[in-house]
């Protein structure tokens, strides 16, 4: 008997919490009429909007997964961040395995943070960053472990204004220890450099990102992947001074 009467009393108290909140969101909206003769009727309290559905990034298309990087940096560019997937629980969740929908090959820069720039959390992207963002054989197995293995539905490649790795290379500079083999790199899409707009080092910059691309597609592990339609490989070129990101 006492628990019932517990339960009970719970339940009023929720009615009434419920009852006392649509009352004074009402009293609100129409500015307290404190004069009304009779009393107001509560109103059921508003239900909260609905959450946005969970996406199945295994579902995702190459297309879809585009869009979403590119709906990110729209977020990021216009300073609408949702900031998803970045609290603690979903630290927790990734510890256990990881499953992302997207794959960047980009500079070492310090200036384009990927999860921030596309407005990602933790476990959404599988990034890659060298200088000058070429595809050295080790950044094409790791794009090929991600694509085939993890199951990345799109490979980004971005390149980015006024890239030292690729003004060093216009100017021939010399360059000590391991730094040669990143000029050595990019130097092949100097002479490509024409079929792109911008200023001389923008049109270099997209250049290299479509000689990298190519790289890419010429893997059997990628070139499978493309072909079956799981995955889609693109080039982009990020404004330092914007923050906008735009396919090559």
């Amino acid at each position: 008997m006492a628990q019932q009467q517990s339960q009970f009393s719970r339940r009023n108290m929720l009615k009434f919490g419920a009852g006392a909140l649509g009352s004074g969101a009402i009293a609100v909206g129409l500015g307290a009429k404190s004069q009304a003769k009779e009393p107001a009727v509560a109103k059921p309290a508003a239900q909260p909007a609905a959450a946005k559905p969970k996406v199945d990034k295994k579902d995702l298309t190459p297309d879809q997964a585009l869009k979403l990087l590119m709906d990110g940096n729209k977020r990021f560019v216009t300073r609408k961040l949702e900031k998803p997937r970045q609290d603690w629980a979903r630290i927790q969740e990734v510890a256990k395995g990881q499953n992302p929908f997207a794959a960047v090959l980009s500079c070492a820069d310090s200036r384009i943070p990927s999860e921030i720039v596309f407005d990602q959390g933790f476990g959404d992207l599988f990034v890659c960053r060298v200088a000058g963002n070429v595809a050295t054989p080790e950044e094409i197995g790791s794009l090929e472990f991600g694509a085939a293995v993890l199951g990345t539905k799109v490979i980004m490649v971005i390149g980015h204004e006024r890239c030292g790795a690729v003004e060093a290379t216009m100017k021939g500079a010399q360059v000590p220890g391991q730094i040669g083999s990143l000029i050595d790199a990019i130097k092949p899409a100097l002479s490509r450099s024409n079929k792109f707009t911008g200023d001389p080092l923008a049109k270099s910059v997209k250049a290299n990102v479509s000689l990298q691309v190519s790289k890419l597609k010429a893997s059997t592990v990628l070139a499978d992947l493309i072909a079956s339609g799981q995955l889609k490989v693109v080039g982009a070129y990020y404004d330092l001074d914007a923050g906008t990101i735009t396919l090559v």
